[in-house]
Parts: C-alpha cells; sequence; structure tokens
C-alpha cells in the first residue's frame, strides 16, 4: 500500500471528512495532517493549486475533493463496481459540491447581509438539493445512494447533513433535513452509529 497523507482543516467536517472516514472504516493507514484556519495561507503553498484537501500518495500531490474520494473509496471498497452505480455515486457528490460553493459564497458576511444571503440560500438552493436528495435516495431503495451499500456518497452527505443540522451555521435551520429530507437524517444516524465512525469522532 502507499504511504498516504491527507492534509485539511483541523476540524470534523469539511470537504476532506469523507475522505477520512473511508479509510477509518477500511482501516487503511494514512497521516492525518490538519492545521488551524489561521495557517491557511502558510499551508497552501504546499499545495497544487493553492487549495485544500490535498492527498499525498507517496509524495505525489493530488487534488479536488471528489477525485480523492473516488481514489480512496476504490481502494477501500466504498465505491460502486458497476458503472452505472458509479455514475449516481459521482452525481450526488457532485451535486453536494454545487450546494456547498453556494454556501461559501455566504461565509464572511456579517450582519443582516448574512441573514439575507442565507435565507435566500435556505429557501432556494439548499431546499432544491435537500428535495432532490431525498427522492434520489428513495429511488434506490431508500438507504444508501448506490449499488445498496455504503460508498463514499454516503460519507459525503452524511458529513453534509451533520453539518446542516450542528446549529453551527447562522440562519440555516437545524430542522430543516428533518422537515424536507427525513431520509437523510436516517443515513446520518445510520452512518454514525458504525464503530469506526463512532470511534473516529471519540478520538
Amino acid at each position: 500500500m502507499a504511504n498516504l497523507k491527507l492534509t485539511y482543516f483541523d476540524f470534523p467536517g469539511g470537504r476532506a471528512e469523507a475522505t477520512r472516514l473511508a479509510m477509518k472504516i477500511a482501516g487503511i493507514e494514512f497521516e492525518d495532517y490538519r492545521f488551524p484556519f489561521e495557517k491557511f495561507q502558510e499551508e497552501v503553498k504546499n499545495t497544487p493549486l493553492n487549495q485544500v484537501p490535498m492527498l499525498e500518495i507517496d509524495g505525489e500531490k493530488i487534488t479536488q475533493c471528489n477525485a480523492i474520494n473516488r481514489y480512496v473509496g476504490k481502494l477501500s471498497g466504498l465505491y460502486p463496481e458497476d458503472d452505472y452505480q458509479a455514475l449516481i455515486c459521482d452525481e450526488v457528490m457532485s451535486a453536494l459540491e454545487d450546494i456547498t460553493h453556494k454556501l461559501v459564497s455566504t461565509f464572511g458576511l456579517e450582519g443582516e447581509e448574512l441573514k439575507q444571503a442565507r435565507e435566500k440560500f435556505v429557501d432556494g438552493s439548499l431546499s432544491l438539493s435537500l428535495e432532490w436528495l431525498k427522492e434520489k435516495l428513495d429511488k434506490q431503495g431508500g438507504e444508501f445512494f448506490a449499488e445498496n451499500r455504503l460508498t463514499v456518497a454516503d460519507l459525503k452527505v452524511f458529513v453534509w447533513v451533520r453539518g446542516l443540522t450542528s446549529g453551527h451555521l447562522d440562519h440555516v435551520p437545524t430542522d430543516l433535513v428533518s422537515r424536507l429530507a427525513p431520509n437523510l437524517l436516517a443515513l446520518r444516524e445510520r452512518v454514525e452509529q458504525m464503530p469506526e465512525v463512532v470511534s473516529h469522532y471519540a478520538n
């Protein structure tokens, strides 16, 4: 197995968390290098596109979280083997990246400007995405997004829903997921009860 080093912010969420979880679940050894937000400008000087996450594979620096998720998903057995199911997995992960970009565009805003931007986000693209994910999960059987088993798409949704319901996002109602897509809450609960996930957050 190659030597793997994952570089990302020091918090239990964000674009690297699905990768971390996949490797933890599969028992893959890797260096989980984390840094505080205030060191971002210093750390990204060592990345290919001045951004994180970054995965180093025997020293080779790889960027783009979904590319990393697919690679680690294949290493861990958490990526579909069937081409169509792989397409569904990629579709879900890409949709989450789209909505994450829209959320990130509100970071840095304050006061009434933040309130208005987040309310527009919640009423528009966020609600649309939640309803789409609900229907997608139902169509796939209700438990997992692809291949009727856990994949990196489920892990990415788990991390995203965990963030939405955390109460850490001002002006994003913590009950929005339960109102619009209760099956996503069930997915979150299913994943967070896995022994490897319990151990990951306990540590």
